[in-house]
């Protein structure tokens, strides 16, 4: 908690309270239903909630907005940026029922009001979107093909709607040169001093 403070210095109680609960949660359900791996659940704070939280490094998210996170595994990056903007929409997906039910479970228990969790393919979605977040579920070519119907036309924000996505590793030039659309990148170790992000990138796609 200390450390989502360090960076995130102007949180509401309900919000401290909020990620400061989200531990317990996740440790007590990951005992039951394996979303995250066992030997990562002591750095649930630097490799899942500040990672998705690195989004909110680069937008800020406005009231009223629809965010869909797309392959939300275990609530990642939807669950954290739920709770650090409580006035925006977020909808939760992923095709893994198990992994559905534990998000569910986090985001009744964390009385997280602004966010639903749904078992579903995006292609099965009929909704528009100002932005899709996603972390680490496939190349940008094709969650740009999963998910091309799914942006709302008009932009509430300044940054045009578009897809969001925490990435790395060596494949992601690639990724950008299979796309012909504006991208912009971001190092998240400019954001944040941890060694984890070294190699941590946000992704913007303008579509």
């Amino acid at each position: 908690m200390e450390l989502i403070s360090k960076y995130f210095p102007n949180l509401s109680e309900q919000q401290k309270k909020q990620f400061a609960d989200l531990f317990e949660v996740y440790k007590e359900w990951n005992e039951k239903i394996n979303v995250v791996s066992r030997k990562d659940i002591d750095n649930l704070y630097i490799n899942h909630v500040l990672h998705s939280l690195g989004i909110a490094k680069v937008i800020q998210f406005k009231p009223d907005a629809n965010i869909l996170d797309v392959g939300t595994g275990g609530g990642f990056p939807g669950v954290p940026l739920s709770i650090l903007f409580p006035e925006t929409h977020f909808h939760l997906v992923d095709s893994i029922g198990k992994k559905i039910h534990v998000v569910q479970e986090v985001i009744s228990a964390l009385g997280i009001k602004n966010a639903i969790a749904e078992q579903s393919r995006v292609e099965e979605l009929d909704r528009k979107y100002d932005f899709i977040v996603s972390r680490g579920v496939t190349s940008l070519k094709e969650l740009l093909k999963w998910n091309k119907k799914s942006f709302a036309k008009t932009s509430l924000h300044e940054m045009p709607n578009g897809l969001i996505c925490l990435k790395g590793g060596d494949s992601l030039i690639e990724e950008i040169g299979e796309i012909n659309l504006h991208v912009k990148t971001w190092l998240l170790s400019d954001f944040f001093e941890e060694e984890f992000f070294k190699e941590k990138k946000v992704v913007y796609v303008k579509v």
